[in-house]
């Protein structure tokens, strides 16, 4: 968990950590009074200054799905794992047509978006990395 932080994604590194924590407590990978590591460590491990790593946890214990135990750290809260899961899938099925309307919008047919989904799926990428050569070559097909 937190091992594809990118600190060049055009998304803020706050909200890749806790989009991270939001999709290991949907996974079940993080479940009911797991602790988080702490601000410091975090800051440290992933070379970034510490007021992010306690910015993208104060925004998860807003949202109910961490605590803070004075002294002890950040924790998950309990019976969280179905409100991400169903949080976390409501936001990607609204990215996911947000961006298979642009795509129809800007002309591509639907074999060309579904050709470009299948090889996605087949890439093995980190969430915040960039796309691989084999992703980016598509946009060099031709589309009609």
């Amino acid at each position: 968990m937190l091992e594809s932080i990118n600190i060049f994604s055009p998304i803020a590194v706050y909200l890749q950590i806790e989009n991270e924590i939001r999709f290991a407590i949907a996974r079940g990978d993080l479940k009911a009074d797991d602790q988080l590591p702490a601000v410091q460590r975090l800051a440290k491990q992933l070379d970034i200054n510490f007021n992010t790593v306690a910015k993208a946890y104060r925004d998860l214990e807003v949202m109910g799905l961490i605590y803070t135990r004075r002294g002890m750290g950040c924790f998950i809260q309990k019976n969280v794992t179905n409100i991400c899961k169903e949080r976390c899938t409501n936001e990607i099925i609204g990215r996911l047509h947000e961006v298979t309307q642009e795509a129809v919008a800007s002309g591509l047919n639907k074999k060309s978006i579904r050709d470009a989904l299948s090889v996605c799926f087949d890439t093995d990428s980190p969430v915040y990395g960039e796309a691989p050569k084999k992703v980016l070559a598509l946009a060099k097909t031709k589309t009609k």
